[in-house]
């Protein structure tokens, strides 16, 4: 048997696994490293958090980044060239971060890499009939591989798609193993650059767990904050607090089909990403609604109840009585929108994921290496044949030698 081959084989064997979860998003801001102890997988999937770090990028990484971030024409060599290079800072960053919490490579089991995502064509953004969904995540897993020394899974979306679904949200997959709850209906609500839930059933039936795109979460409001003020986002949403909600533009912002509860075949569940919406999304509506000199404050005061609106309609439009909202991601940290969903949804009540033990900051991370983990001890779990949960393991298989 081929050695690595033989090692992955003893790996799954294990009772406990030390798996490493990279997660980056949309905002770029940096890659969340989660070093997360497993036990057992399915149902039975017990995780804690070792460790955990946010190591920040670079404006000059950023900026290699956004040359072809979200652009539907771009320059080939760059995506060619990028694609080996975000492996390699990705791999220098664990070995940092190891170094930093004095583990060695030889004692994690495996790392479970997201990538950095630079396009998320779903048949609903494209609307060309003749492709599937799509979506593009770089950061070459071979790379992370031999410079850590660790097996990596990496490029977990395209199994999504291959099996019907949009590539996202994946979160639904370690939100079910992770956070459900006998008895207790909830719903997972991450807003990051876009905005997502998972509802899980208190009767812990798979197949009824359900996850959809809502729309934008920070990913305006931070395009906007760094256009306008230099600022990488509106910290404590202190800029969007002195501003008043245009009604008029807010109703042009909505007016997109994506919100709509039936367009042909344009429903719950759906994906979405910056390339929908992003500044020319929002000079589009200002243009509309005639809005185009108003304050910045005002701009962003509207971009929240944007968010927080859009969020709301999505719950609402699946679950109409109450139940727990977990929330995460950065939106959790915006007082304004936070605040505006408490009134558009007042018989729900919300708490943060880190009442259920994993940090917020560190929940998707977390949630790629239970990817992993699934992917290599357990696959027993059935979602059933709910559009958009395909029951698939995900993550392809890089090896170090």
């Amino acid at each position: 048997m081929n050695q690595n081959i033989d090692k992955l084989y003893k790996i799954a064997q294990k009772e406990e696994r030390l798996i490493i979860g990279l997660m980056s998003g949309t905002s770029m801001d940096g890659l969340d490293v989660a070093l997360c102890k497993f036990r057992g997988s399915g149902g039975n999937t017990e995780v804690n958090i070792i460790a955990f770090e946010t190591v920040g990028f670079t404006e000059d990484i950023k900026d290699e980044i956004r040359k072809i971030f979200a652009k539907s024409t771009i320059e080939f060599q760059q995506l060619c060239m990028l694609n080996p290079w975000i492996g390699n800072l990705h791999a220098e960053i664990i070995n940092d971060c190891l170094k930093k919490w004095n583990i060695s490579s030889e004692d994690v089991d495996l790392i479970a890499s997201h990538g950095q995502t630079v396009f998320h064509a779903p048949k609903i953004l494209h609307g060309l009939e003749k492709f599937p969904n799509a979506t593009l995540q770089i950061g070459d897993g071979d790379h992370i591989a031999v410079k850590t020394g660790i097996i990596t899974f990496s490029d977990f979306r395209q199994k999504h798609c291959a099996a019907g679904g949009e590539g996202a949200p994946l979160a639904v997959y370690g939100d079910y193993l992770i956070f459900s709850k006998r008895d207790e209906n909830r719903i997972l609500l991450n807003m990051g650059g876009i905005a997502n839930f998972t509802y899980l059933a208190g009767n812990l039936n798979a197949n009824e767990v359900f996850a959809t795109d809502t729309g934008p979460g920070n990913t305006l409001i931070d395009a906007y904050v760094k256009k306008h003020f230099g600022l990488p986002y509106d910290d404590n949403a202190k800029i969007a607090s002195r501003g008043i909600v245009n009604q008029e533009l807010l109703k042009e912002l909505k007016n997109d089909k994506f919100f709509e509860e039936k367009s042909g075949d344009v429903t719950l569940p759906k994906t979405t990403g910056p390339e929908l919406f992003n500044l020319e999304y929002l000079k589009n509506a200002q243009e509309k609604s005639k809005t185009l000199e108003h304050s910045h404050e005002d701009i962003l005061a509207t971009l929240c109840r944007f968010s927080a609106e859009t969020i709301a309609d999505a719950i609402l439009q699946f679950k109409s009585n109450s139940c727990k909202i977990y929330g995460s991601g950065g939106g959790v940290h915006n007082p304004l929108i936070m605040s505006n969903l408490r009134e558009l949804l007042p018989n729900f009540d919300f708490q943060e994921t880190d009442d259920l033990g994993i940090a917020g900051d560190a929940k998707e991370a977390v949630l790629f290496a239970t990817l992993a983990n699934e992917a290599i001890a357990g696959g027993q779990t059935n979602f059933g044949s709910r559009q958009g949960v395909p029951s698939v393991s995900m993550g392809k298989i890089s090896f170090p030698k």
